[in-house]
């Protein structure tokens, strides 16, 4: 199993680049809640321990790491709504959570990881797209428990208004609480009306 390093960015520092942000999304699986991004540039003189991709570790070490991150690096969030969701697509607007995340950082970072295979449309700065970047660079891995933490608590919040979908555990993933509910409940303002499971709902005969 491989464990994010340094690497990428310790070339990146030879190579004259500062300030290296790396850029991770969180949500595109979910039938509800809008995707969301972190952008977070580290001090290589002082990264915390344990960094790794979000999905690896538990809620309460995700919970002390984004404290940490908070203290001792720079970090931006930024979501995409779940009408720009709809409008464009899920890919599309992660992409634009992710432009936006960058663009709060300030200072602006002079290099960007970016997870995934593809560079966002609109990343006006010097990008490398990095795929499984979460389990490659601690930059990535950092940007995706900070981006988890805020959803999962965005969900969680979100389910005190809509109760019985579970989004407090199933953080708007299809699970079968979550489909049973879209069946005897209904559709949510929060819900992605071009998500498959959503739309056979709403235009079933």
């Amino acid at each position: 199993m491989s464990i994010p390093d340094f690497e990428l960015e310790r070339a990146l520092l030879a190579r004259g680049y500062l300030r290296i942000a790396g850029v991770d999304e969180v949500g595109r699986g979910p039938l509800a809640g809008p995707v969301v991004a972190a952008a977070v540039v580290l001090n290589p003189d002082d990264i915390p321990d344990g960094l790794n991709d979000s999905k690896k570790l538990t809620a309460k070490r995700r919970v002390g790491l984004d404290t940490e991150l908070r203290d001792r690096a720079q970090v931006a969030i930024a979501e995409a709504s779940v009408a720009e969701i709809d409008e464009h697509n899920i890919l599309r607007a992660s992409h634009l959570a992710m432009v936006r995340a960058v663009s709060v950082l300030d200072p602006a970072p002079d290099f960007l990881l970016i997870d995934g295979n593809l560079l966002p449309r609109g990343m006006k700065l010097p990008s490398e797209a990095v795929v499984k970047g979460d389990a490659r660079s601690v930059s990535i891995a950092a940007a995706s428990i900070i981006a988890k933490n805020w959803r999962d608590q965005l969900m969680v919040d979100l389910a005190q208004q809509h109760p019985g979908y579970g989004w407090e555990a199933n953080a708007g993933y299809p699970t079968k609480q979550h489909r049973d509910a879209l069946q005897n409940l209904g559709v949510t303002p929060h819900h992605r009306r071009s998500f498959k499971p959503v739309h056979n709902i709403l235009y079933q005969e």
